[in-house]
């Protein structure tokens, strides 16, 4: 059976799995209509355009 042969401990147990649930920054691309930030493959909020179309009409 595998049995660990001594106790790790928490600073070497949580030096391990620390690098595994980092976040990561959503990745922002320029409206190509309007030229404001938004994230990639989603309708910009500033203008409510996608793929060249308006989809939400915006005030």
């Amino acid at each position: 059976m595998a049995v660990p042969k001594s106790k790790v401990s928490r600073q070497r147990r949580d030096k391990r799995r620390s690098s595994h649930w980092k976040l990561e920054e959503p990745t922002l691309v320029k409206c190509p209509s309007c030229g404001a930030y938004k994230m990639s493959h989603r309708v910009c909020k500033a203008c409510g355009k996608y793929n060249g179309r308006t989809v939400l009409n915006v005030e």
